[in-house]
């Protein structure tokens, strides 16, 4: 039995609406053991029934079913294809396995559309939404229809009174005027013969509204002042002929009855300011004007088939109470990023007013002030007597709690149901232990990822802040990597991280970046808006980490320029291979700091260079997996040098380092910086640290995601163990003992006594320490990457036991299918349950391994203080005595 499960394009199912032709990967399914490809074919075709094919592979000798390129193919703008694969293994031969997918407009010259406005030049300030409509007639049998839409601002997209799709906060959010996202649409059935309209509403998003937070020079209008839509759609006749209907200034536009809508502060509809039928044909309402156009550079535009923001997890109310100041709330039970869906039965001019937030302060009443100057509100004004469902469309909250403020009759939970909104991302990753906290610490860390991931890799979902800042992102993208597939996600966002370097190479604090140029009189950014040590690093180490996860070289190939800048940057600015610039956040938040300040006590040019020596060392991997032979020469170089002065620096003639901070000694240890002679003095260093805190971290940004892999690579897996399990303050279970649901900011964002950090920073929806997800993968349940072999085409399977557990289950969903470990500790032995996909192979190690009493099958060898076997595709258990 051998037979080909799913076929994928960039790593995705579904590709509707790229501007280029995807790569193809394929997973297997054996009932045999040991089972590698042989040969495959690819076809694509303009039909299902491949009768009109444009690209024939032939039959491919090889084990590769990743990462597969069809060479000269040029398909059509707006166009459907579908293609095939079959696959010989093991003496078999499976069926041809389909799928298809949609392209967007191939080359921007083929744009016919315009830009147009509902919107007056005098409305920048304004944060109303708008109707744009047009009318178009199809008068013969429709074949197949696509349309291609995008908008300066957020729309939805309408067709005979039909929202197109179910993507949300679309185009997303950009460097717009550098990288513009459209998306594409199969339409065929929502049209039909004779009088169609076409319509949208928009509203100001991240385009116009306000972004940011006090202290910048602009809050709003960080890309242009109007809203405006672009769309262009292809109807292709069954007699063979064509049209194309496009936004012009034939439509027409009307103020919209959301009168308010921005990311911040929430929506207002006002169900009274609706226009009957504005999407049909047949409206006949006289408030239409006609629309003005907006010119806008057209090369920025590009497709994007995949990684849109979608309506995720439904989330039921768990309680409705009443607080001890007299608030009615509902509870959701989980902290989110999220929508509000309202049912309710009402009069002409009833309200419904929902203002949400993330949690209770001390005395169990509504906290509001840690979202600083964001309302987060929902409010609809009934437009007749009647029940309706609401909910809004052009903004998203973050909370666990809404008060209700206003509301017809008596709320019930029945009223209410929460979408959670984030980028529609499929989950690759799954861990379960033993341990119940440290299955709401694994679910608390998925929620984090889930908040933030709305289009971009925000710090948090709630206050007026949401930006993507890069440090955030860079430290927790292993993690990432492994609960979701955050393929198209991260590569669409470090374009914009490429977009926005300086001309030096300098990579932007926030991504897209509001920022530089812009910094006012804010204390902190009016020191530098780009090129923070850790921060900046995002440009080198996420696309490594893609590379690593995928075994992708298209992400290498994309962003090498960006890499390479952003080290040539570091090697201008430093001094002597020391390098440190303007604006450093250092290890931030940490608990070292002194009183009232964010920055750690770990000085700057020790962690500045040793991101500089990381990343230059990560970009020489990159550049020999591309066989940029001049490259790996030049900047092997660099990096001998930059930690041969790391090691002069910052280790006395003693061997020990300069700065006695816990997380000065881990990225030394982590980074692979420490001389060799004296590494045992530097594990030693960072174990007496640890005991000097009472075995507690007091580690922020930098130090944090590190700590337990220095333990744990340095013989010291019990004492990483021993840091996860705290439960007191600081550390992660404190968290989970004080009742969180996602990743907090702060170690103590809220007391044990119940008060809270200072308002000013305090996110209860804050991913960045949830990076400790990768130590609990990679090394608890050891799953690892062969960094010679990515994308677990090998994999590693070693896990390290400890923490009291009795048994952890992991599994990855990679390219080529589930890889698994399952190990659990028995009375008289330990089982290990391996699955390792078919076209892979893996080495199996056993962590402390005397004797191995069963081994289905494989070959165990004692190596190193551990045992271990190579192992072909298939499921193994393994029993043995540590």
């Amino acid at each position: 039995m051998l037979k080909i499960t799913e076929i994928r394009m960039d790593y995705e199912k579904e590709q509707i609406g790229i501007t280029h032709v995807p790569e193809f990967s394929w997973t297997l399914e054996s009932d045999k053991r040991n089972v590698i490809q042989e040969s495959y074919e690819l076809e694509i075709a303009e039909d299902a029934a491949f009768d009109k094919k444009i690209y024939e592979s032939g039959k491919v000798k090889g084990d590769a079913s990743a990462q597969i390129q069809p060479d000269n193919v040029k398909p059509e703008s707006q166009k459907k294809y579908f293609a095939r694969v079959k696959v010989t293994a093991a003496g078999e031969e499976t069926d041809w396995a389909e799928t298809s997918f949609v392209t967007g407009i191939m080359d921007n010259k083929e744009w016919k559309a315009v830009f147009v406005s509902a919107e007056e030049e005098n409305d920048k300030d304004n944060s109303k939404g708008t109707y744009v409509r047009g009318e178009f007639t199809v008068a013969k049998p429709v074949k197949e229809a696509f349309v291609s839409v995008t908008a300066l601002g957020l729309y939805n997209f309408y067709l005979n009174g039909k929202k197109v799709g179910n993507d949300q906060l679309t185009p997303g959010w950009t460097s717009y005027r550098k990288h513009l996202c459209f998306q594409t649409y199969e339409v065929t059935d929502y049209l039909k013969e004779g009088k169609n309209a076409a319509g949208a509403i928009l509203a100001a998003g991240w385009y116009k509204g306000k972004m940011g937070f006090d202290g910048l020079a602009k809050r709003r209008n960080h890309y242009g002042e109007n809203t405006a839509l672009l769309a262009q759609m292809v109807i292709r006749y069954e007699d063979g002929t064509e049209e194309t209907v496009v936004t012009d200034e034939s439509w027409n536009g009307a103020d919209a009855p959301v009168v308010f809508a921005e990311i911040y502060d929430g929506e207002i509809y006002d169900a009274a300011k609706e226009i009957k039928d504005w999407a049909e044909a047949d409206c006949k309402d006289g408030q239409w004007k006609p629309v003005r156009k907006l010119d806008y550079d057209f090369s920025v535009l590009t497709g994007q088939g995949s990684g849109k923001v979608s309506l995720m997890d439904e989330v039921k109310p768990k309680k409705i109470f009443r607080t001890p100041a007299g608030d009615t709330v509902i509870d959701f039970g989980q902290n989110m990023s999220a929508l509000i869906q309202v049912t309710a039965a009402g009069k002409k001019g009833d309200v419904i007013q929902l203002d949400c937030f993330e949690v209770l302060d001390s005395k169990g009443n509504v906290y509001l002030d840690n979202l600083r100057g964001a309302k987060e509100s929902l409010q609809y004004t009934f437009g007749e007597d009647g029940t309706i469902t609401y909910r809004p469309s052009f903004t998203f909250m973050g909370f666990r709690y809404a008060k209700i403020v206003s509301f017809p009759g008596e709320p019930s939970l029945d009223n209410f149901t929460a979408n959670a909104i984030h980028t529609n991302m499929e989950r690759t990753g799954f861990l379960e232990t033993s341990n119940q906290d440290l299955n709401q610490l694994a679910h608390n860390i998925l929620w984090g990822l889930k908040s933030n991931f709305v289009d971009v890799p925000t710090d948090c979902p709630q206050r007026d802040e949401r930006l993507g800042w890069t440090g955030d992102a860079e430290i927790f993208c292993r993690t990432a990597c492994f609960l979701e597939n955050t393929y198209s996600f991260y590569r669409k966002w470090l374009r914009d991280v490429e977009a926005d370097q300086t001309a030096e190479g300098g990579v932007a604090h926030v991504v897209p970046d509001i920022i530089s140029g812009n910094e006012g009189d804010n204390w902190l950014l009016e020191q530098g808006s780009h090129s923070a040590a850790a921060w900046a690093d995002v440009a080198v180490i996420n696309p490594w980490t893609m590379y690593l996860t995928f075994g992708d070289k298209e992400i290498l190939k994309i962003q090498y320029n960006s890499m390479k800048n952003w080290i040539n940057f570091m090697r201008e600015y430093s001094v002597d291979y020391i390098w440190n610039y303007k604006l450093q956040f250092g290890d931030w938040v940490a608990l070292d700091a002194e009183e009232g300040s964010y920055f750690g006590a770990t000085p700057n040019d020790l962690t500045c260079t040793a991101y500089f020596a990381y990343s230059t060392g990560l970009f020489v991997k990159a550049a020999e997996a591309l066989g940029c032979t001049e490259d790996v020469k030049e900047y092997t170089d660099l990096y001998n040098k930059v930690v041969d002065k790391f090691q002069r620096t910052f280790f006395d003639e003693n061997g020990e380092m300069t700065a006695q901070t816990q997380t000065a000694h881990i990225v030394a240890l982590y980074f692979g910086l420490v001389p060799e002679k004296y590494k045992e003095k530097t594990v030693q260093g960072l174990l007496r640290l640890l005991k000097k805190e009472n075995d507690h971290l007091v580690t922020g940004f930098v130090g944090t995601p590190y700590f337990c892999h220095a333990l744990s690579q340095n013989g010291h897996v019990k004492e990483a163990y021993d840091l996860l399990f705290k439960d007191d303050f600081p550390s992660w279970l404190y968290q989970v003992k004080m009742g969180a649901t996602t990743v907090w900011e702060h170690w103590d964002g809220l007391k044990p006594d119940g008060t809270m950090w200072s308002a000013d920073m305090n996110s209860f929806n804050h991913y960045a320490y949830g990076s400790i997800g990768e130590w609990l993968v990679r090394v608890m349940a050891g799953l690892e990457v062969d960094e010679k072999k990515p994308g677990y085409k090998h994999a590693v399977i070693y896990p390290r036991m400890g923490g009291n557990l009795d048994y952890v289950k992991a599994e990855y969903r990679s390219v080529y299918g589930p890889v698994r470990s399952f190990w659990e500790e028995k009375p008289e032995e330990t089982v290990l349950h391996v699955s390792v996909p078919v076209n892979t192979t893996a080495t199996i190690c056993l962590d402390g391994a005397k004797e191995v009493k069963a081994a289905d099958g494989l070959n165990f060898t004692a190596a190193d203080g551990f045992m271990q076997a190579e192992a072909g595709s298939g499921d193994y258990e393994i029993h043995f005595v540590r």
